[in-house]
Parts: C-alpha cells; sequence; structure tokens
C-alpha cells in the first residue's frame, strides 16, 4: 500500500494550470490558508465585528457525488440461514424539495456584487469574501470584483508566544498577501496595518506595485517604519493625501521626509505626540501642506509631560484650509507674541476645534481669540478640561451657528475657582443652532443655569430647539428646570443628570433614548412637592 502524502506536502504551492491530488487550483490553497475552514481568521476587522453566518440549514446531502453504496450480499450458512431484504434506495432530491436549488446561481452578477457590497461595508471584506468565494464559481466571480477591496484592514494573528508567535503570524499573513494584493487590491483606496512588527516595509511595498489609487494609510502600533518605505509609496501612490500614524513608532525623519515628497498633495495628518513631533510641526509652518485639512496631534499610550509650545500664527499661515485642529490631552501653550504684533491670518475655513485634555491647561479667552478670532464657520468647539475659559471669552467668537458645545470639567474642577454666571450668554447666542451641549462639573448657579436653559422651552415662531443631547453631570440643576428643557426640546435623546445635587434621589442618572427621557418628564412632573426636595 502507498504511503499517503501528508497535509503539508499537499499544500505546497501549485501553478493554477496544475491541480493537486484534491482538485485544488493554487488560488483556492491560498484561501485555504487565508480563511481554513474550523480555524481562527488571519485578517481581522479592527472597526467592526466579525461576520459570522450561522447555520440556518441542516447539512444538504450531496447525492451526486457520492456513488451509491450497495448492500452487502449476506452469506447463507446453513439451511436456517435467511437472506435479509434488499432496501429500496433513497429517491434523489429534486428542485421541487428545495434542496440543492441552486438560487445562488440565478441571482445576476451585478445583484450579488452589490449585496457583498453591502456586507463589506458594514463587516468590511475579511473574512467573508474568502469565505463566500468557496460556495459555487458564480460567487467566486462575484468576490473576485476589485470594487469589494476598496476597504482592508490588515493585522496579523498570534501564533504561540506573544514575541515569537507574533513574527510567525506576519510572515504567514504576507506569503497570502503575496498572491491576495496583486489579485484582488487594484482598486485599493483604504489601507490599514494594525500591530506589525517586522514586515511592515514587505507590505508597503506589495502595495507600492499594486495599488495605484491608494489615498488613506493607517499605521497604528506598528515598527520598523523607515524613511525610505514612507518616501517609496509616496512616489507609487500618487493619490495618497491622508497618513494616521496614531500610536506607532514612527521617526521624525521619516515622517517630515514623506511630507517633503507629497505634501502639496496632502489633507489629513493624525501624529502621537513624542519628543521628535516638534521636527513634524515645523515642517508644517515652513508651508510644507498648504492644502492640508485635518491636523490631529494627540497623547499616546505614555504621556509626555513636556509642554508643546505652538505658534499659533505660525500655523495659520503654514495651513491655511484647516477645517479640523484637534489637540487632544496634550500640554501646550502658545508661544507668546511680541507687543505691537498685528494679529495673523486665522483660520477662515475651521469647523472643528478640539482641546479637550484629562489635566488643567493653559487655554484662556485670549489663546482662544487668537486660534478663533477669524473662523465664522466654526461648527464645534470641545474646551473639556479648559478651566480658565470663561463664558465672556466664548460670547465674543465670531461663529454665529455653533452647533457642539462641550465645556465639561471632569474631575478637575477641585481647587478651582469657577465662574457662578454667564451661561445664559452662551445659550441665548447659539439656542437655534445648538445640538449638544455639555456643562458638566461646572459652578454656575442653580438661577444662572434656569435662565440660561430657559431658552430652549419658549423659542419663537413656534420652532422646536435642535438641542439632543445636554449634559448637566454634577451641576445645580434644579427639578423645575430640568422638567422644563424637556418639554420643550422634544427631540432629546441623551440626558446626564448624574450627581445632581438638587435633583431627589432615583433620578440622577444618565437618560438614553426618547422614552427614558420622557419617563423622566413624567416623574419630575407626578412626584409630590415633598419627594422633589434635593437630597
Amino acid at each position: 500500500m502507498a504511503p499517503v502524502a501528508s497535509r503539508r506536502v499537499r499544500r505546497r504551492v501549485r501553478s493554477s494550470k496544475q491541480p493537486d491530488a484534491r482538485g485544488r487550483s493554487a488560488e483556492d490553497w491560498w484561501w485555504d490558508r487565508l480563511a481554513p475552514r474550523g480555524s481562527g481568521y488571519h485578517l481581522l476587522q479592527a472597526d467592526s465585528m466579525l461576520l459570522v453566518l450561522p447555520d440556518l440549514e441542516p447539512p444538504r446531502a450531496r447525492v451526486h457525488r457520492r456513488a451509491r453504496r450497495r448492500a452487502p450480499r449476506s452469506l447463507a450458512r446453513g439451511p436456517t440461514a435467511v437472506a435479509k431484504p434488499r432496501t429500496k434506495p433513497r429517491p434523489e432530491p429534486s428542485l421541487d424539495q428545495g434542496l440543492d436549488s441552486g438560487w445562488g446561481d440565478r441571482i445576476p452578477l451585478e445583484v450579488l456584487v452589490h449585496i457583498f457590497g453591502l456586507l463589506v461595508a458594514a463587516h468590511g471584506p475579511m473574512p467573508f469574501l474568502g469565505r463566500a468565494a468557496r460556495v459555487c464559481r458564480h460567487w467566486h466571480e462575484a468576490t473576485s470584483h476589485p470594487s469589494l477591496w476598496h476597504t482592508v484592514t490588515l493585522s496579523p494573528s498570534l501564533v504561540g508566544r506573544a514575541g515569537k508567535g507574533n513574527l510567525k503570524g506576519e510572515k504567514k499573513l504576507l506569503a497570502c498577501l503575496e498572491w491576495l494584493v496583486p489579485n484582488r487590491f487594484s482598486q485599493l483606496q483604504s489601507l490599514t496595518l494594525i500591530h506589525w512588527k517586522s514586515q511592515v516595509h514587505s507590505v508597503l511595498e506589495l502595495v507600492s506595485k499594486f495599488c495605484p489609487r491608494l489615498t488613506f494609510l493607517k499605521l497604528s502600533d506598528c515598527h520598523t517604519v523607515t524613511a525610505e518605505t514612507l518616501v517609496m509609496l509616496a512616489r507609487a501612490c500618487c493619490q495618497l493625501h491622508s497618513l494616521d500614524l496614531h500610536h506607532s513608532m514612527v521617526e521624525s525623519t521619516a515622517v517630515v521626509s514623506f511630507l517633503e515628497e507629497a505634501g502639496s498633495r496632502m489633507r489629513k495628518l493624525w501624529l502621537t505626540y513624542s519628543s521628535q513631533t516638534t521636527a513634524i510641526l515645523g515642517a508644517l509652518l515652513d508651508n510644507c501642506c498648504p492644502q492640508l485639512q485635518v491636523l490631529q496631534v494627540s497623547t499616546g499610550m505614555n504621556c509626555n509631560s513636556t509642554p508643546l509650545q505652538l505658534p499659533v500664527e505660525a500655523l495659520q499661515k503654514g495651513c491655511p484650509q484647516l477645517q479640523v485642529l484637534r489637540l487632544l490631552n496634550l500640554i501646550w501653550l502658545p508661544k507668546p507674541c511680541g507687543r505691537g504684533v498685528p494679529q495673523g491670518p486665522g483660520f477662515p475655513s475651521l469647523e472643528e476645534l478640539c482641546l479637550a485634555g484629562s489635566t488643567c491647561n493653559f487655554v484662556s479667552n485670549e489663546v482662544l481669540g487668537r486660534l478663533l478670532h477669524r473662523s465664522p464657520k466654526l461648527r464645534l468647539l470641545d474646551l473639556r478640561g479648559c478651566a480658565r475659559v470663561t463664558p465672556s471669552g466664548l460670547c465674543h467668537l465670531p461663529c454665529q451657528e455653533l452647533e457642539q458645545l462641550y465645556l465639561g470639567l471632569y474631575g478637575i474642577s477641585d481647587g478651582l475657582t469657577l465662574a457662578k454666571d454667564g451661561s445664559p450668554l452662551l445659550t441665548q447666542k447659539w439656542y437655534h443652532t445648538l445640538r449638544e451641549l455639555d456643562f458638566s462639573g461646572q459652578g454656575f448657579s442653580e438661577k444662572d443655569l434656569e435662565q440660561a436653559l430657559a431658552v430652549f422651552s419658549g423659542t419663537p415662531g413656534g420652532l422646536h430647539p435642535a438641542l439632543c443631547s445636554l449634559n448637566l453631570r454634577g451641576t445645580r440643576v434644579t427639578p423645575s428646570t430640568v422638567s422644563s428643557v424637556i418639554s420643550g426640546c422634544p427631540g432629546l435623546l441623551y440626558l446626564n443628570l448624574e450627581s445632581c445635587r438638587c435633583l431627589p434621589r432615583g433620578l440622577k442618572r444618565v437618560y438614553r433614548g426618547l422614552e427614558e427621557v420622557q419617563w423622566c418628564l413624567e416623574q419630575l412632573l407626578t412626584s409630590p412637592p415633598s419627594a422633589r426636595e434635593p437630597t
């Protein structure tokens, strides 16, 4: 009897024209490596859940593939032996019975690609497309459509120990990508690499050869990213305009070299603050990226206590088209301007400014004025943790259609002297456009909050306010003020009343959804006056 070939030998690379003993081509072999049946997957979609398709029907009998086995004849061994009656073979399942009806083959290819596109948009291309390609030839042709592979997230699986296992997972996934990238990624536009330690250059080299339409690249927790790699990608992908290096160890020289090569077309840039961020900001100040629209600098896992000195006026000149500016959880202070120096050109296109932080920072009314004195299009202003900013400084901003205002102080208001009045100045200016408002931790008095929130209960012209989210956590809001706000804002979907000392027990919590908010209103209106007393 000939020895049986081992599984490793049967899975060696073969050409597509020479099927193996099991009738599998080279492409089928790659799909087995990419998404093996009954095991984990190697491509991880980080922004969505894993799509699991349960067995809706019992396993179908593959009558057309299996040869019928004849019943063995019984051998008579004496006069008492009786021959067993032969059982009638079961009839083959027909199309009328609903088994193996071939409905998947009758769906037009365009419709099938559209259905797959909806699944890919919700859950990502992998591992769904890899598994759907095995169903039949028609589905295989649909999954091969390049339009389904425009957004991909790649993360190596962890095999064995954390150190060596990650390297093995990278090499295994890289072997699959050597076939997958040239055959599927011709229309790739967005690529995300997560937890790559040593094979980043090899992956990006494949992308630079076969993905000319790449526009967005994200490297999350990636190492060994060199200047040669980024410059190679910038030259090969002429449409690349967005780079996200959040939580990745990239030398400043590599980023500066990339910006010098592709800075004229850069639109979005995400950075993690470190001691080398100053060199990257220096390139931006030298007008290296005049078309930049989104700039985000935030702290990583290891917070850097060194304050960032930001020349505001120079940044306004270097990035005049900036629409979104986020300095998240940073200890930063603006570079002081000399006496008699005129104000900078500002950010005329700015729509979002986020200066939120978990610690007290140096943002004041004067700093905010230098940033926003020429920003009439501002829609979102996030000043959480900026305890030095007062309502009198906010009311002088030129923006008239602010939609989201966050002034919450989370655990940093202890020992600070907070303003007790001035909140009506904010609501009276933006009540007609505000959709989200955050006053958590502020020290406004009961009367001041009552006047500020009264504008949402009686809008002129009979129009309802646009307010849908209100955070009053830790404030001195009263039950009558809360009930009037809920009654005047029928679209309120989020209400935070935690730690409100003027509210009765049982109501100091978060309300999500229209039903819970209306339940809070019923409790406030039906409770006796004695129960409304603060506790």
